[in-house]
């Protein structure tokens, strides 16, 4: 069965870090974009980072970047998002996805983990 799988969420108080890994099975993704995207309760999902097939790529929602950092072992089929300086803002429940192309729009995405959460306290 193909899937991507969602870890290291949790609790962590404002300005801490963490890091969110996301593991493919079923399938090799090497050859697909990843992203990562969050979304809290009534609202849309909302785009965070994602990264070309060849790793070299990353790219960032504006509120994200400097720090948070989207990197992919593609010998491992894996994607991580590893988040510094958290804000409680940046509470959600994190999605990992992948799609033919990188990109800002979830459509563009086929293939979704079941999402981790993350609660960053004030």
């Amino acid at each position: 069965q193909v899937q991507l799988v969602e870890s290291g969420g949790g609790l962590v108080q404002a300005g801490g870090s963490l890091r969110l890994s996301c593991a493919a099975s079923g399938r090799t993704f090497s050859s697909y974009a990843m992203g990562w995207f969050r979304q809290t309760p009534g609202k849309e999902r909302e785009f965070v980072a994602a990264i070309s097939w060849s790793g070299d790529i990353p790219y960032y929602a504006d509120s994200v970047t400097g720090r948070f950092t989207i990197s992919r072992d593609k010998a491992k089929n894996t994607v991580s998002l590893q988040m510094n300086s958290l804000r409680p803002e940046d509470t959600a429940v994190y999605y990992c996805a992948t799609g033919a192309r990188s990109s800002s729009s979830p459509y563009d995405y086929h293939l979704w983990g079941q999402g981790t959460q993350v609660t960053v306290s004030s």
